[in-house]
C-alpha cells in the first residue's frame, strides 16, 4: 500500500495529478472532477423532471483497501465529515491481509400480484405443469439484453399471500441481470409475461414490479483486526458494542446506519440507487427480528474477526451509471468491471466504517475525531476563505473544544487583525 501512503496530505491538485499518473485518468476526466463532476445542465434537464439546477457532494477517496489480494482506492460521495477518514483508518488496520469478499450471482426478483383467482390450488398446479414454457416466454423479454452476457431468466416461484381483504397469488421470477441493477428489464419482463400468467390462472393482475429485497444477490466480506495492531481494549469494546446492537433495536438502527454510511457513499459515487440499497439492507436486517448486518467474534489468537452479509443490487452499466460523468470516473478509479466486484467493495467499506465507529464509540467517543473534521466546516461557515485561514480556525476550535460559529468568527477576526 506504499503507493497510496500520505495521499491525504496531498493538495487537491496533487491528488488529481496522482490519479492521472497511477489510474490513467484522462485530462478531460481530471477537469470534470475539478468542475464538480461537470454535469451539463442540458443533460440534467433530460435526466429528471422540472430541473432548475444540480446539487453536488464532496467526492473523496478511501485508501488502504486490499480486497481479495487486490489494492484499490474507493471513491465515496458523502457530506458527513470523518466517514472517509474512518474507512481509511479501519482498512489500514487490516493490512497486510486486508479483506476477503465474495458475491452471489446478480439475480434479482420480480413479482406479479394476482387477485380474484377462482381456484388457487388449480392455478398453482397449472403454472407448475407449464413452468418450462412460461420461463421460455419470459426469457424472450430479456434475452436480447442479457443473453450475450450470460444472463437471463433462471427460475420462478409461487406463493400465496393472505391480506385483510383476500388471498393473493404471487408469482416471482428470478432473473440474472449481470452487471445491471435490472429494474427496467425485470419490470418489462413482468408486464410482458403477465397475459401468459393470467391465461393459466384466470386471476386479475395488479402489481408487476421488481423487489428491492434482493436475497438472491447477497454479498459477504470479512477481515481480521489483530490485537497487536488495535489493542485488546478496542477488541473488547467492539464486541460489547456489537452485543448491545443485537440486544436493542434502538441501538441496532444506528449501528446499521453506520454501516450504510460507507456503503451509501460508494453507491452514490458510482451512480447507483442508494434508496434501493438502503431499503434492501434494512429489510434484510429485519428478517427474523431486526439485527446487525455485521458479526464480530474473537479468534483463537485473541484477534477480532468481523464479517458482513447483506443483499446488494449495484450496477456498473445502465441508468445513472452511464449518464453521470463522475460515476464513470469513479468506477475507473476503483478499477472494478462487474457488479459483483462493486458489491464486494461496498461490503468491505461498510464493514470498515462499522468497525471504525464501534472502536471509537467504545473508547474515546465518536465526537473527538468527528468534531475535529467538522471544525473545517464551521470555519468555512464563519467566513474563512484561504486554506491558511480554514486550517488555523479549525485548529483553534479543536484546541479550545468550542465548535460554535460565533467562536470561529471571533478567531478569524483576531487572525485577520494580525493576532493569534
Amino acid at each position: 500500500m506504499a503507493l497510496y501512503s500520505g495521499f491525504h496530505k496531498l493538495t487537491l491538485e496533487e491528488r488529481i495529478k496522482f490519479l492521472m499518473q497511477h489510474v490513467g485518468l484522462e485530462a478531460n476526466e481530471a477537469q470534470a472532477l475539478l468542475n464538480s463532476g461537470s454535469l451539463d445542465m442540458q443533460v440534467a434537464d433530460r435526466w429528471i423532471e422540472n430541473v432548475v439546477g444540480s446539487i453536488h457532494l464532496p467526492l473523496g477517496l478511501a485508501t488502504n483497501f486490499k480486497i481479495n489480494g487486490h489494492e484499490l482506492m474507493v471513491p465515496m460521495a458523502i457530506e458527513e465529515p470523518s466517514v472517509v477518514a474512518a474507512a481509511c483508518r479501519a482498512a489500514k488496520q487490516t493490512l497486510p491481509d486486508g479483506f476477503k469478499a465474495d458475491a452471489d450471482d446478480p439475480v434479482m426478483i420480480g413479482q406479479i400480484q394476482l387477485i380474484d383467482v377462482p381456484d388457487i390450488k388449480s392455478a398453482i398446479k397449472k403454472i407448475e405443469t407449464n413452468k418450462k414454457e412460461i420461463l421460455g416466454v419470459a426469457d424472450t423479454f430479456v434475452s436480447s439484453h442479457l443473453g450475450k452476457f450470460g444472463g437471463g431468466v433462471r427460475d420462478l416461484a409461487i406463493k400465496v399471500v393472505t391480506t385483510n381483504r383476500q388471498k393473493l397469488l404471487v408469482i416471482e421470477f428470478y432473473v440474472d441481470v449481470r452487471d445491471a441493477m435490472g429494474a427496467n428489464m425485470i419490470n418489462t419482463l413482468l408486464e410482458g409475461i403477465t397475459p401468459t400468467i393470467v391465461g393459466y390462472t384466470g386471476g386479475k393482475n395488479r402489481l408487476r414490479i421488481i423487489s428491492n429485497l434482493a436475497t438472491k444477490r447477497k454479498v459477504r466480506a470479512s477481515a481480521i483486526w489483530k490485537k497487536e495492531v488495535v489493542g485488546e481494549e478496542i477488541i473488547d469494546g467492539v464486541l460489547d458494542a456489537y452485543e448491545f446492537a443485537n440486544a436493542d433495536i434502538y441501538r441496532c438502527c444506528t449501528h446499521n446506519k453506520g454501516i450504510m454510511n460507507g456503503i451509501d457513499a460508494v453507491v452514490l459515487a458510482t451512480g447507483n440507487d442508494w434508496r434501493a440499497v438502503e431499503a434492501g439492507a434494512h429489510a434484510y436486517a429485519s428478517i427474523k427480528g431486526y439485527h446487525s448486518l455485521t458479526t464480530y467474534k474473537k479468534t483463537e489468537k485473541g484477534d477480532l474477526e468481523g464479517s458482513i452479509e447483506l443483499p446488494l443490487a449495484v450496477a456498473t452499466v445502465g441508468g445513472a451509471v452511464n449518464t453521470s460523468p463522475t460515476a464513470k470516473i469513479a468506477l475507473k478509479i476503483m478499477g472494478v468491471k462487474t457488479s459483483q466486484e462493486l458489491a464486494m467493495v461496498c461490503a468491505c467499506v461498510g464493514l470498515a466504517n462499522n468497525f471504525a465507529a464501534l472502536s471509537a464509540l467504545a473508547t474515546v467517543g465518536i465526537q473527538q475525531g468527528h468534531m475535529k473534521l467538522h471544525a473545517r466546516n464551521v470555519a468555512i461557515r464563519a467566513g474563512a476563505e484561504s486554506t491558511e485561514e480554514i486550517d488555523l480556525v479549525a485548529a483553534k476550535l479543536s484546541e479550545e473544544k468550542d465548535f460554535t460559529t460565533d467562536k470561529a468568527r471571533s478567531i478569524l477576526e483576531r487572525f485577520r487583525k494580525g493576532g493569534s
